[in-house]
């Protein structure tokens, strides 16, 4: 009769488990008949706190999985259970602790290495998230060999992973599997472009692969490819439209293209279901103040800041609003985060920075300095930059774009002439001039692009950028003008006749910009060099000025910055115009007008009164072009002179050539 009644309840747990996919509320039930006759029953209690969660309760559910996980410690499933529980209650630190014991408990368990990574995703640990997804692919795989790539991905060890994978996938060129693990491979090494190519195979083989499918969606957004991403979101989305991540994922991309509005709505969405996120209210901050709400982004980085005290991101993203000031408080609270020893690196050149400038705003300008000093050589340690290659760039490019070079290549390129330009050094007064030009009628202000560089990066690959630049034929020209043109069309949101790209790196890029945009207005942003290279110094960017952390590096870049705008100047007189700050600040009528005459526009007064003018800024200077032009901030670099001698040194002639008058050789040169 025992042997019965235990073979009954065997299959009366099976039948309840099997029933948790197909019809929670029906396994539901059934686990609780069978509690009803066995009490107690540690698999029945895990059958219904799993069905709760299921059927919309977590509560309940986590009310049951607690005490059986400390009664279970080493029931791996029941861990698993309760860290799905707290997940989808919004206990997201909580939740990591269940679910790295549950995968500590159960390696092999695919699903709780999944939920391990889409919560770490939360919680902003990007790098633990990768892991946790590489060690979700390992425990998905059943081939040997993909079994010993996979294990070799997981201790970073990726040249043998690469090997294995490439050898396998020679054998098996369709192998959703392997293409989906090399992909990662290449995502870890930084091989976007390898990665993005792997994972599009995937879904053409596999279009339901959905794994596949979020790793192409985050290879696309970490390329800033936010409209090719978008897509991909949203279908997996259509499957889990509640999943956090899938959500936090999209509200990022919708930034990138401009869809401020659509990305706070997510934000607070995701906000209201998973409030405890320090992560997810920074993130949400950052698009608050884009779109110029600037007090309710303030109020988010401080309620990140409540959250997780030691966050340094948050500090300095107060500190970058330029507007806001620190209390005593708040300064001693950054200094004593600093004293912990197991502060991480990103923290800590953040706070570094935002102690910087909360210094520097009560005139201690010797200690202000040592902060931004060592935060920059943090970032300068994270961010290898060699000045050595931008001098040859430069060379290679004034050697290349001479007279005659552009006077045999006059024909090919995009015929559009709505693209403008803002090209110069970081903090030169780029996002001012796009806030003037933007409150033209005319003109729609589209921020920093990413297409042009990506444009030129896909031309130098695989070959000399140089050599390959020079043997486009005008048909080619014309063709990356049109794709210019049209990765920047989702950025345009008003229907005016002309846009601005205003990356100040595309001062590089300038003679790219003439071969295939010949009718785009081309403007350089100049401001003194002292005042522009240290304003960059002491400003922590998210990317792409990996120049602007040492001050030698800094007084080579913008020397070299100079010698290529004096090049053109010389081979295509009035090709670029120039605004120079200071001018712009002592007469902006003059320089305004000036301005719109090389644009071909007509002068127009809402351009004198550009802090008026109501649109998104992602920059740096967003709060401060909201404010009426003022004179305070032309010579402040002269507080920090004594600490500067390094920036005068590698300047050089510079600060006696800046301006560009007459400081490359005469009209008739031969170029």
């Amino acid at each position: 009769m025992v042997e019965a009644d235990s073979g009954s309840l065997s299959f009366a747990l099976e039948r309840a488990t099997a029933l948790l996919v197909k019809n929670p509320l029906l396994a539901l039930r059934q686990a609780e008949e069978i509690l009803q006759v066995v009490p107690g029953e540690p698999r029945a209690l895990l059958v219904l706190g799993a069905a709760h969660r299921m059927v919309g309760d977590p509560q309940r559910g986590r009310d049951l999985l607690e005490p059986l996980a400390a009664a279970q410690p080493r029931a791996a499933s029941v861990h698993y259970e309760l860290g799905q529980c707290l997940a989808a209650l919004g206990e997201t630190d909580k939740a990591v602790a269940a679910l790295k014991r549950a995968t500590g408990l159960k390696p092999d368990s695919p699903e709780a290495w999944r939920a391990l990574g889409d919560q770490l995703i939360l919680t902003g640990d990007a790098a633990g998230a990768d892991g946790a997804y590489a060690e979700h692919i390992r425990a998905s795989v059943h081939d040997p060999v993909l079994m010993q790539a996979a294990a070799a991905l997981c201790e970073d060890r990726l040249a043998v992973a690469e090997h294995l994978l490439r050898e396998h996938l020679k054998r098996n060129p369709t192998d959703v599997a392997a293409l989906r693990m090399l992909a990662e491979l290449g995502t870890r090494l930084g091989r976007y472009g390898e990665a993005e190519a792997m994972l599009a195979r995937c879904l053409e083989l596999a279009p339901s692969f959905t794994g596949a499918r979020h790793n192409y969606a985050i290879v696309l957004y970490r390329q800033q490819k936010s409209a090719e991403a978008i897509p991909h979101i949203e279908a997996l989305l259509a499957q889990s439209p509640r999943d956090p991540g899938y959500r936090n994922l999209m509200a990022a991309a919708l930034g990138l293209v401009g869809e401020y509005a659509r990305a706070i709505a997510i934000y607070e969405d995701v906000l209201r279901e998973y409030p405890k996120q320090p992560k997810i209210w920074l993130a949400y901050g950052h698009a608050l103040r884009t779109a110029g709400r600037r007090a309710d982004a303030v109020a988010a980085y401080q309620r990140s800041i409540s959250m997780a005290p030691h966050l340094g991101e948050a500090y300095w993203s107060l500190a970058n609003l330029k507007t806001e000031r620190f209390t005593p408080g708040e300064e001693a609270a950054m200094g004593q985060h600093l004293a912990d020893v197991d502060l991480d690196v990103e923290d800590r050149l953040h706070l570094h920075f935002a102690l910087g400038k909360a210094l520097e705003d009560r005139g201690d300008f010797a200690n202000a300095f040592k902060h931004y000093a060592t935060g920059a050589g943090l970032r300068r340690g994270e961010t290898p930059y060699d000045p050595a290659q931008t001098t040859d760039d430069t060379r290679r490019s004034t050697a290349l774009f001479t007279r005659h070079f552009f006077a045999v290549r006059d024909d090919g390129g995009a015929t559009s002439a709505a693209p403008m330009f803002i090209v110069g050094l970081p903090r030169s007064g780029s996002t001012l001039i796009e806030q003037i030009l933007s409150s033209h009628p005319a003109v729609e202000g589209t921020m920093e692009l990413p297409d042009l560089p990506r444009i030129a990066r896909n031309i130098g690959g695989g070959g000399d950028y140089f050599d390959r630049l020079a043997a486009l034929t005008p048909k080619e020209r014309t063709v990356l003008g049109e794709e210019f043109l049209a990765a920047a069309r989702i950025h345009r949101k008003l229907d005016r006749p002309f846009f601005i790209d205003k990356m100040p790196n595309n001062c590089r890029h300038v003679g790219l910009i003439h071969l295939i945009l010949p009718h785009a207005k081309i403007i350089d942003a100049r401001r003194h060099p002292m005042a522009a290279c240290f304003s960059a110094f002491k400003q922590h960017f998210a990317r792409g000025q990996s120049f602007s952390y040492d001050l030698d590096d800094l007084g080579r870049y913008y020397r070299d910055y100079l010698a290529l705008m004096d090049h053109f100047d010389a081979v295509q007189p009035g090709r670029i115009h120039r605004v120079i700050y200071e001018d712009l600040v002592n007469d902006m009528e003059k320089e305004v007008r000036s301005l719109l005459d090389h644009c071909g526009l007509p002068f127009h007064i809402g351009c004198l009164k550009f802090h008026e003018t109501e649109r998104p800024v992602r920059t740096a200077s967003s709060e401060q072009v909201r404010r009426p032009l003022y004179r305070e901030g032309l010579e402040h670099w002269r507080n920090f002179q004594s600490w500067l001698e390094p920036l005068k040194a590698a300047l050089g002639p510079a600060l006696e050539t800046w301006r560009g008058r007459g400081t490359r050789a005469e009209s008739d040169r031969v170029l």
